[in-house]
């Protein structure tokens, strides 16, 4: 009975207790039966090759039987305190671990949990199958690497896509002790799509202040407080509803809407997308408008340059291309980099050979 007792207390202490105490109690345990089977004079068991070994087997009530007390105060030593205890400590560290994972699953799964991530692309905002949607996009296999995405919602909801994406519950998007869970500051992309136009215009300034070198796009029903955000961070790149033009457009032009749908999803066909120039010699817009069409069998359809918003669509081919611009092009996947600008030699050879002696 007061065994029973004593296992009944060590079970409620071990249920609350903390990891430490975890710990001390399972070596205070290993000590005293160390202690013990030494004063029974059991020296095979408690040879320094052999104790451990023996505890977790005899503890575990395996019992694979090469090691046995021998002498009598030994075997009275494993029957009243070795096994009895040790069962009972066992039980509960597996009952422990069982918890501990557990918790951190549904953590996870709810979104309590620390995103320990840098270089990814962080989602704020949950509108259903619109958000659902893109994550598609951003996962697509033609956008190449696009890195982890984290999804940051405020809604009560549980991770809608637990096998692709990270997920963060938050209190607001202003919250600065909740969001943390984002890593925003180690984000590289930040997308803001959120139903109400002013929580937008506040996450994206919150964004703009805890991660200023993130490239940050924010989507707007109206446009004019997106060119209020524009005012303020002209490097967020601001999205405002193209709805109306795009029913004009095709009103005028049928099959534009299919058109514009066709550029911008990444999942099938021909998409359109964009390459930074970092060379240092200037590359004619001529050449590389042959070299994507023929060499990699893209379009190119316009140029933004350095420091400017404005993209220049439909580049005139006498043009030049500079350090800092970026080309947008007309592909089936994503280019990569140096394959873009591949006739980097070949452009400054025939300048070579074309220049006066």
């Amino acid at each position: 009975m007061l065994l029973y007792k004593v296992r009944r207390l060590l079970a409620s202490l071990f249920i609350r207790a903390n990891l430490s105490t975890v710990i001390f109690a399972v070596a205070l345990y290993a000590a005293t039966c160390y202690l013990l089977l030494s004063a029974a004079g059991e020296t095979e068991i408690v040879a320094r090759e052999n104790f451990l070994y023996w505890l977790v087997v005899t503890a575990s009530t395996v019992g694979y039987g090469d090691y046995s007390p021998a002498t009598p105060m030994g075997k009275l030593a494993v029957s009243l305190w070795v096994i009895p205890m040790g069962l009972s400590l066992f039980a509960m560290v597996i009952t422990k671990v069982g918890f501990a994972i557990s918790d951190f699953a549904h953590r996870g799964k709810k979104g309590l949990r620390m995103i320990n991530l840098k270089n990814h692309t962080v989602i704020i905002g949950w509108n259903g199958p619109r958000t659902l949607r893109l994550v598609e996009l951003l996962l697509a296999k033609t956008n190449g690497d696009a890195g982890h995405v984290v999804l940051c919602v405020d809604a009560e909801i549980e991770n809608p896509l637990p096998e692709r994406i990270d997920f963060v519950r938050v209190e607001s998007f202003s919250h600065a002790e909740t969001m943390q869970r984002a890593a925003l500051d180690r984000a590289s992309r930040i997308i803001i799509d959120n139903p109400l136009d002013d929580v937008t215009l506040t996450t994206a300034l919150y964004c703009d202040k805890v991660s200023p070198d993130s490239h940050k796009t924010a989507y707007f029903q109206d446009e004019s407080v997106g060119e209020l955000l524009r005012a303020h961070c002209p490097k967020i790149e601001c999205i405002p509803s193209v709805a109306v033009e795009l029913l004009a457009k095709s009103s005028l032009d049928p099959g534009s809407a299919r058109l514009h749908r066709q550029l911008l999803d990444s999942t099938y066909g021909m998409t359109q997308y964009s390459v930074p120039y970092q060379g240092e010699a200037a590359l004619p817009v001529g050449g590389l408008f042959d070299h994507f069409k023929h060499n990699l069998a893209a379009t190119l359809i316009g140029v933004r340059r350095a420091g400017e918003q404005k993209v220049d669509i439909n580049p005139a081919l006498d043009e030049t291309v500079e350090k800092g611009d970026t080309l947008y092009y007309i592909s089936a996947e994503r280019l990569d980099e140096k394959r873009c600008f591949a006739i980097k030699n070949q452009a400054m050879e025939a300048t070579t050979e074309c220049s006066p002696s």
